[in-house]
């Protein structure tokens, strides 16, 4: 997720992929976010905030290329009209850009210097609705424009709101066993000093991809317990969002023979549409992938293909699609451990479309290889386990620090469980003080019972 402050500061653009823009014997332009991202990215900011954005080359130009970044409506109009969308656009007034959008890629250059689009809040800003930012590019002289051009920023307006964020920029994620424990127990945590709340994300652990024999399709599935917190959202869900936290769906194999790594390019599409209605519906804020407990068979039945990491990457990627306005995360485990070379798709790299990659309890291996063009932001290391007792050493919680690591994921919290006050609080205590350098408080009001 892209989101960069007003602070000025050095700007690296990370590599971007540009095989994809490559024609023979052409220099082709495209537009870029300094993160990396193409086609899309998305902007969260309170009162205001900016996102960086270059002209690209897919090869260098002897003779240089200058061109115009600009506000563009019809780029909007055209990406609802192709997806059967419905984004509005952000108020043309409450964006500026640097320079008046100018940018040039010197001589035999293929990045040109940023250019700083810069937005605002205003009365009229819905803080519930997400709106997008329009940019196309117009060449002057050199390249040749190609539709890639286009980029759409999504915004998200949490003015109104109160947020999560710490002061290392490194997000607390709890994925939920909410078979046992009621979610609310997030409320609970809060850091002394900054008096934010320790928690960032809350996954409901989980939904599942199960096969219909009625319909020969896959659809998605509750439980029981998933069941009820996603029909009393109001009690359950909505008091984590209005505190700041984002709640995402986990999506898991479930005994049969359907399971997130083998459905067919056309099957993918039509579930990720499927996702797109349920995280909808509910008022989500994304989904989590997890390739475990299918039974996957073999040979593979029709509409079915082999499991594998691409046909993993294909559904993280068509979901992305689906809703670029919603994160997608994996877990770096199975089939969705790696979409790297050959376990990748065609259309994009990684980081184009996974926002987080969750390690495997204790992991913390470099995942550039996995998920090429993801940024450290976006790597979750050294996963705990709160249930059976998986706990990072403390050198492994200030090697996120010191790495610029931007994620770490807790399992299984549950403060009615019986190892909480001897490993789970002291857990807790370690990630206040390690990664925010703050102290934890525990507020015994918020602790909750699983009441259904």
């Amino acid at each position: 997720m892209a989101l960069q402050s007003c602070k000025e500061e050095p700007i690296a653009v990370k590599k971007i992929d540009e095989t994809k823009y490559e024609v023979k014997g052409e220099s082709i332009g495209f537009l870029a976010g300094t993160d990396g991202k193409v086609n899309n990215s998305t902007i969260e900011f309170q009162s205001e905030g900016s996102y960086d954005v270059v002209l690209q080359l897919s090869k260098p130009n002897a003779q240089g290329v200058k061109g115009t970044i600009q506000y563009n409506e019809e780029t909007l109009n055209a990406y609802n009209s192709k997806n059967g969308t419905t984004f509005k656009a952000f108020p043309k007034a409450l964006v500026s850009l640097s320079g008046n959008g100018q940018v040039e890629v010197k001589p035999n250059g293929t990045t040109s210097d940023p250019v700083k689009v810069s937005v605002k809040t205003s009365n009229e800003i819905d803080g519930k609705e997400t709106y997008v930012i329009p940019l196309s590019s117009t060449l002057q002289a050199g390249g040749a424009l190609s539709q890639s051009s286009d980029l759409l920023l999504f915004v998200h307006d949490l003015s109104k709101v109160p947020n999560t964020n710490k002061s290392t920029g490194i997000k607390i994620i709890s994925c939920m066993e909410v078979n046992d424990t009621n979610p609310l127990n997030n409320l609970s945590l809060k850091l002394k000093n900054s008096n934010k709340y320790l928690v960032d994300m809350v996954i409901l652990f989980s939904s599942n991809i199960n096969y219909d024999s009625a319909t020969g399709k896959v659809k998605v599935t509750h439980n029981p317990n998933v069941t009820h917190l996603l029909a009393n959202r109001a009690k359950y869900l909505k008091p984590l969002q209005e505190k700041g936290m984002k709640v995402i769906l986990s999506i898991l194999g479930n005994h049969d023979r359907s399971g997130v790594a083998n459905l067919s390019d056309e099957a993918a599409k039509v579930f990720a549409q499927e996702i797109k209605v349920v995280v909808d519906s509910y008022g989500l804020d994304g989904v989590f992938f997890d390739d475990e407990y299918s039974a996957y068979q073999y040979p593979p039945p029709p509409g079915f293909v082999y499991p594998s990491r691409s046909a993993a990457a294909r559904l993280v990627y068509e979901t992305k699609k689906a809703m670029p306005d919603k994160l997608t995360m994996v877990y770096v485990y199975s089939s969705t451990g790696n979409f790297g070379g050959s376990n990748g798709i065609a259309e994009a790299e990684a980081g184009q479309y996974v926002d987080y990659a969750l390690h495997d309890y204790g992991g913390s291996y470099d995942l550039s290889y996995n998920y090429p063009g993801l940024p450290k932001s976006g790597w979750g290391m050294s996963s705990a386990e709160y249930a059976r007792g998986y706990i990072p050493h403390s050198s492994q919680l200030e090697n996120i620090r010191k790495g610029g690591y931007g994620a770490h994921m807790i399992f299984a919290l549950d403060p009615h469980r019986y190892n909480f006050d001897w490993l789970q609080k002291p857990a807790l205590q370690d990630l206040a003080r390690i990664l925010f350098d703050d102290e934890l408080l525990i507020d015994e009001s918020q602790i909750y019972t699983k009441d259904w």
